[in-house]
């Protein structure tokens, strides 16, 4: 089938209470626009928060989880600062300026920067210089994404709290996350992105995880 292009932003941090999260704000879709969050507890425990069972079902064919909620999620994106609600999280983060690397990102033009043929050339070089992110992956169904990435911005700041905790404040997001094949930076940022996805089955019909294992 045709692919799938998912446009949006991810911002991904850590916390000085050990707590990761990988926050998506999605603005076009092929399941409408949407926000999810990734969360990885100090302790290991993977809990995705996502807004439906059919974006759950999308993520869970890619991404590997200990628990998933189905709840009301609010994700406000802005050049300077982001807004995350929910019943179990609610997270505000604080954008700073333009990474050396988003430099870098801007200078190769748009539409290159977001095909599949870029992310597999650039694959090799995201896994030397940015630990733990890849910018392609395959999962169950036959399916592949591939991240092309055109933007990065750090995350100066941020406050919230996770099942009524405070997170704390900003902090590497370090030991990396353990959801899947593609992670988030070291380095607390917001990354503008283009998702590409290749599959046998529509979007919406996917069943099981994904396993981090499987990898192209």
């Amino acid at each position: 089938m045709p692919a799938q292009r998912f446009h949006g932003q991810i911002a991904g941090v850590g916390s000085t209470s050990g707590v990761r999260v990988v926050v998506g704000s999605w603005h076009r879709t092929p399941l409408g626009p949407f926000g999810d969050a990734m969360v990885e507890t100090a302790s290991g425990r993977r809990v995705l928060v996502a807004p439906s069972q059919q974006v759950a079902e999308f993520i869970e064919a890619t991404y590997v989880f200990d628990e998933v909620r189905l709840e009301p999620i609010e994700v406000t994106s802005g050049p300077g600062g982001w807004r995350v609600a929910s019943p179990s999280l609610v997270l505000d983060l604080t954008v700073g300026g333009r990474m050396p690397l988003g430099r870098l990102l801007r200078a190769v033009p748009g539409r290159l920067a977001a095909s599949p043929a870029w992310a597999t050339l650039v694959d090799p070089v995201a896994r030397r210089v940015l630990r733990g992110v890849r910018t392609r992956g395959t999962a169950l169904a036959g399916r592949r994404e591939y991240y092309g990435a055109t933007d990065l911005h750090a995350v100066t700041a941020l406050e919230g709290s996770f099942d009524g905790l405070p997170l704390g404040a900003v902090a590497p997001v370090d030991p990396p996350c353990r959801f899947g094949f593609s992670s988030t930076p070291r380095s607390p940022c917001v990354t503008t992105v283009v998702t590409t996805v290749v599959t046998q089955r529509p979007v919406g019909t996917l069943e099981g995880q994904g396993d981090p294992n499987r990898r192209t």
